[in-house]
Protein backbone atom coordinates (compact mmCIF):
# COMPACT_ATOMS: atom_id res chain seq x y z
CA UNK A 1 0.00 0.00 0.00
CA UNK A 2 1.37 3.17 -1.04
CA UNK A 3 2.27 6.25 1.42
CA UNK A 4 -0.13 9.27 1.42
CA UNK A 5 0.61 12.35 3.01
CA UNK A 6 -1.66 11.95 5.98
CA UNK A 7 0.74 8.89 6.92
CA UNK A 8 3.48 9.78 10.07
CA UNK A 9 7.12 10.18 8.83
CA UNK A 10 8.68 6.82 8.63
CA UNK A 11 5.30 5.01 9.34
CA UNK A 12 6.63 2.24 6.54
CA UNK A 13 9.69 0.38 5.62
CA UNK A 14 10.78 0.06 2.28
CA UNK A 15 13.93 -2.38 2.22
CA UNK A 16 16.92 -1.33 -0.76
CA UNK A 17 19.18 -3.72 -2.21
CA UNK A 18 22.49 -2.37 -3.14
CA UNK A 19 25.28 -3.51 -5.23
CA UNK A 20 28.69 -2.40 -4.86
CA UNK A 21 30.32 -4.27 -8.01
CA UNK A 22 34.19 -3.91 -7.75
CA UNK A 23 36.27 -4.78 -11.13
CA UNK A 24 40.33 -4.65 -8.81
CA UNK A 25 40.19 -1.16 -6.80
CA UNK A 26 37.01 0.40 -8.79
CA UNK A 27 33.93 0.08 -7.92
CA UNK A 28 30.61 1.30 -10.11
CA UNK A 29 28.99 4.12 -9.00
CA UNK A 30 26.01 5.93 -11.42
CA UNK A 31 26.70 9.48 -11.11
CA UNK A 32 23.73 12.22 -11.38
CA UNK A 33 24.82 15.70 -12.00
CA UNK A 34 22.77 18.44 -10.08
CA UNK A 35 22.84 21.86 -9.87
CA UNK A 36 24.94 21.92 -6.30
CA UNK A 37 27.02 19.21 -7.63
CA UNK A 38 27.45 15.56 -8.61
CA UNK A 39 25.49 13.16 -6.59
CA UNK A 40 26.88 9.62 -6.64
CA UNK A 41 24.23 6.28 -5.54
CA UNK A 42 25.11 2.91 -5.38
CA UNK A 43 23.59 0.51 -8.02
CA UNK A 44 20.46 -0.68 -6.40
CA UNK A 45 16.78 0.06 -6.03
CA UNK A 46 13.80 -1.00 -3.86
CA UNK A 47 12.71 -4.70 -3.45
CA UNK A 48 8.91 -4.68 -5.00
CA UNK A 49 6.33 -6.35 -3.09
CA UNK A 50 6.92 -9.89 -1.60
CA UNK A 51 9.84 -9.94 -4.46
CA UNK A 52 12.71 -12.25 -2.82
CA UNK A 53 16.12 -10.48 -1.83
CA UNK A 54 18.17 -12.55 -4.63
CA UNK A 55 15.89 -12.10 -7.11
CA UNK A 56 15.17 -7.99 -6.52
CA UNK A 57 19.47 -7.85 -6.18
CA UNK A 58 19.62 -9.84 -9.67
CA UNK A 59 17.05 -7.34 -11.00
CA UNK A 60 18.56 -4.45 -10.10
CA UNK A 61 21.98 -5.39 -11.67
CA UNK A 62 20.43 -6.06 -14.96
CA UNK A 63 18.42 -3.13 -15.09
CA UNK A 64 21.41 -0.52 -14.38
CA UNK A 65 24.63 -2.14 -14.89
CA UNK A 66 23.16 -5.09 -17.35
CA UNK A 67 24.81 -7.09 -14.89
CA UNK A 68 24.01 -11.24 -15.16
CA UNK A 69 24.25 -12.48 -11.55
CA UNK A 70 26.37 -15.32 -13.40
CA UNK A 71 28.89 -12.86 -14.63
CA UNK A 72 30.02 -11.97 -11.14
CA UNK A 73 31.19 -13.25 -7.62
CA UNK A 74 28.46 -14.54 -5.40
CA UNK A 75 26.87 -11.31 -3.59
CA UNK A 76 27.69 -10.97 -0.22
CA UNK A 77 26.34 -8.91 2.43
CA UNK A 78 28.72 -6.41 3.29
CA UNK A 79 26.23 -3.42 5.79
CA UNK A 80 22.93 -3.09 6.55
CA UNK A 81 22.02 0.59 7.01
CA UNK A 82 18.61 2.34 8.48
CA UNK A 83 17.70 5.16 7.06
CA UNK A 84 15.64 7.46 8.76
CA UNK A 85 15.64 11.30 6.51
CA UNK A 86 13.87 13.86 5.82
CA UNK A 87 12.84 14.53 2.21
CA UNK A 88 11.47 17.03 -0.41
CA UNK A 89 8.01 16.50 -1.39
CA UNK A 90 3.99 16.18 -0.04
CA UNK A 91 4.67 12.22 0.91
CA UNK A 92 5.77 11.03 3.99
CA UNK A 93 9.55 9.82 4.12
CA UNK A 94 9.58 6.09 4.83
CA UNK A 95 12.09 4.44 6.51
CA UNK A 96 14.61 2.68 4.59
CA UNK A 97 16.65 -0.36 5.18
CA UNK A 98 19.26 -0.96 2.85
CA UNK A 99 21.19 -3.98 2.73
CA UNK A 100 24.60 -3.29 0.95
CA UNK A 101 26.09 -6.65 -0.95
CA UNK A 102 29.35 -6.57 -2.30
CA UNK A 103 30.35 -8.27 -5.82
CA UNK A 104 33.56 -8.58 -8.25
CA UNK A 105 33.67 -8.53 -11.41
CA UNK A 106 36.73 -9.30 -14.21
CA UNK A 107 38.12 -6.76 -16.88
CA UNK A 108 36.47 -8.76 -19.64
CA UNK A 109 32.90 -8.81 -17.60
CA UNK A 110 33.07 -4.73 -16.59
CA UNK A 111 33.52 -4.55 -20.81
CA UNK A 112 29.99 -5.34 -21.38
CA UNK A 113 28.79 -3.68 -18.89
CA UNK A 114 26.57 -0.34 -19.61
CA UNK A 115 27.72 2.89 -19.18
CA UNK A 116 24.38 4.77 -18.62
CA UNK A 117 21.86 4.21 -16.17
CA UNK A 118 18.26 5.49 -17.25
CA UNK A 119 15.83 6.29 -14.21
CA UNK A 120 11.90 6.84 -15.32
CA UNK A 121 10.53 9.43 -13.75
CA UNK A 122 6.96 10.04 -12.86
CA UNK A 123 6.34 12.55 -15.08
CA UNK A 124 7.50 10.15 -18.06
CA UNK A 125 10.71 11.89 -18.90
CA UNK A 126 14.20 9.89 -17.91
CA UNK A 127 17.11 10.74 -15.96
CA UNK A 128 20.13 9.98 -17.03
CA UNK A 129 23.12 8.51 -14.67
CA UNK A 130 26.49 7.87 -15.58
CA UNK A 131 28.10 4.38 -14.67
CA UNK A 132 31.63 5.65 -13.07
CA UNK A 133 34.24 3.57 -12.57
CA UNK A 134 35.57 4.81 -9.27
CA UNK A 135 39.26 3.50 -6.94
CA UNK A 136 37.46 2.47 -3.69
CA UNK A 137 39.71 4.70 -1.84
CA UNK A 138 38.37 7.87 -3.24
CA UNK A 139 34.83 7.34 -2.05
CA UNK A 140 34.93 8.70 1.19
CA UNK A 141 34.59 12.25 0.09
CA UNK A 142 31.78 11.80 -2.40
CA UNK A 143 28.61 12.76 -2.23
CA UNK A 144 27.23 8.91 -2.11
CA UNK A 145 23.56 7.57 -1.40
CA UNK A 146 23.63 5.57 0.71
CA UNK A 147 26.45 7.51 2.27
CA UNK A 148 29.07 4.81 3.00
CA UNK A 149 31.84 6.18 1.07
CA UNK A 150 33.62 6.95 4.42
CA UNK A 151 33.07 3.12 5.34
CA UNK A 152 33.89 1.88 1.63
CA UNK A 153 37.04 3.88 1.44
CA UNK A 154 38.20 2.33 4.40
CA UNK A 155 38.47 -1.04 3.68
CA UNK A 156 42.22 -1.99 3.05
CA UNK A 157 41.35 -4.26 0.02
CA UNK A 158 38.33 -4.51 -2.28
CA UNK A 159 37.81 -8.20 -0.52
CA UNK A 160 38.57 -7.15 3.24
CA UNK A 161 36.57 -8.85 5.96
CA UNK A 162 34.01 -7.06 7.86
CA UNK A 163 33.82 -7.36 11.82
CA UNK A 164 30.34 -5.73 12.05
CA UNK A 165 28.13 -5.25 8.77
CA UNK A 166 25.70 -3.13 11.00
CA UNK A 167 26.09 0.56 9.80
CA UNK A 168 25.46 3.59 12.19
CA UNK A 169 21.68 5.08 10.63
CA UNK A 170 21.80 7.80 8.87
CA UNK A 171 19.20 10.56 10.12
CA UNK A 172 18.51 14.01 9.43
CA UNK A 173 21.68 15.00 11.92
CA UNK A 174 23.96 13.60 9.63
CA UNK A 175 22.67 13.40 5.96
CA UNK A 176 21.44 15.94 3.76
CA UNK A 177 20.02 15.76 0.11
CA UNK A 178 21.21 17.70 -2.61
Amino acid sequence: MPQTPTDPPFARVKIRVAALVFCGAEVALIRRDRPHGAHYSTIGGNVEGPEPLPNALARELEEELGLDLGDATAPELLWVLDQRVSRPGATPPPRKMHLIYRLHVTPAVRTKLRTEEHDELPDGSVDVGAIEWVDYRKTGDLHLYPPVGPHLAALDTPRAAIADAALAAITDANFTWR
